[in-house]
This record gives structure tokens, C-alpha cells and sequence, in this order.
């Protein structure tokens, strides 16, 4: 499974607006600066943000956006879901009832990338925007993207195992 550019952004737009705003509104143009995202993009996701009520927005001279909530309380799925991001791994047609061969059936994988895609939603359900900006990700799988961490093993997590960590380094799911 691949996340779109869409859910991607958003949620990087998100995690600027949580870290740089405050009392103030802060602007779509500074959010595009430093994230470098089209400010013509970043409008489009914002107006699905702010009508999913995760966003609030302020008009005039100063204005921008505030988070509606706070960061820990704004799920990493509810983001990517606001603005229209599917988060499935299945090629089948969610709503159609129908699998994702020519005659209607579902593949012999498709039980597996179902549950891929149930896990997804169940682990950005459980990741908040303030997880995000404080770094509280990482570790969490139990697995670490730093190959130095990856091999640290100690006699008391595992005294007689040696651990090979898988490299998740660009791996992503594409077709199914």
C-alpha cells in the first residue's frame, strides 16, 4: 500500500500548523514554505480539514489556521480520512461488494491485504497529532528504522536470540 501524496501532505501540514502554531493564526504560505507543498494544494486540503471540524480558520490580515483541538487529541486517521484518503491495500471496490478480478471475485490475497488495511487504520487510530510533533512514533512496532538500533540486543531481551530486523526502508505495497 502506497499513502497518496494527499493524506501525506495533509498530515505534514497538520504536524507544521500543531508545532509552529500558538495564540496566533498561522498561514498557509508559511506552512507551504517550510514544508514545501503548493500553496494552492495545501488550500485544497485545508477547506476539507476545516470542514471535518479538525481545523479552524481565521480571516483578514493575520489570519491563517488554528488547530481545533488539541494536538493529542487529533488522530493521525482522522486526518488522512478528512480529506478523502482511502486507507485500504485491496484493489477491490470498496462499496461495490464485488472482488477485484475480471469476474467478480476476490483474489486469493485478499483476506491479507484486507487485514494490512484494518491494521493501518488501527495504528494511525492510535498515533495523535502531539505524538507526531513530540517524536512518539518511532518504536512503537517494536522494530527500528535506525539500523543501529535495529542489531542493539541485550542479554536481558534476548539472551540466546539474535534479532534480524527487516529493512522498511522505501518499502511500500503497490498493485493489490
Amino acid at each position: 500500500m502506497k499513502l497518496s501524496t494527499k493524506g501525506r501532505y495533509a498530515v505534514m501540514a497538520m504536524a507544521d500548523l500543531a508545532r509552529y502554531g500558538g495564540k496566533k493564526p498561522v498561514s498557509l504560505g508559511e506552512i507551504a514554505g517550510r514544508q514545501e507543498i503548493s500553496l494552492s494544494y495545501l488550500e485544497q486540503l485545508f477547506a476539507k480539514l476545516r470542514r471535518a471540524g479538525i481545523v479552524k480558520s481565521v480571516r483578514g490580515p493575520g489570519g491563517g489556521y488554528h488547530l481545533a483541538r488539541d494536538p493529542d487529541d487529533i488522530q493521525v486517521s482522522d486526518i488522512i480520512l478528512s480529506v478523502d484518503e482511502p486507507l485500504k491495500a485491496t484493489r477491490c471496490k470498496e462499496s461495490s461488494g464485488e472482488g477485484c478480478l475480471s469476474n467478480g471475485t476476490r483474489c486469493i490475497t485478499h483476506d491479507l491485504w484486507d487485514e494490512l488495511s484494518r491494521q493501518i487504520h488501527l495504528f494511525l487510530s492510535e498515533v495523535s497529532l502531539g505524538d507526531v510533533i513530540n517524536r512518539r512514533v518511532l518504536g512503537r512496532s517494536g522494530v527500528y528504522a535506525d539500523a543501529g538500533e535495529a542489531n542493539q540486543v541485550t542479554a536481558s531481551t534476548a539472551p540466546q536470540q539474535q534479532v534480524r530486523q527487516p529493512d522498511y526502508a522505501g518499502a511500500a505495497i503497490a498493485g493489490e
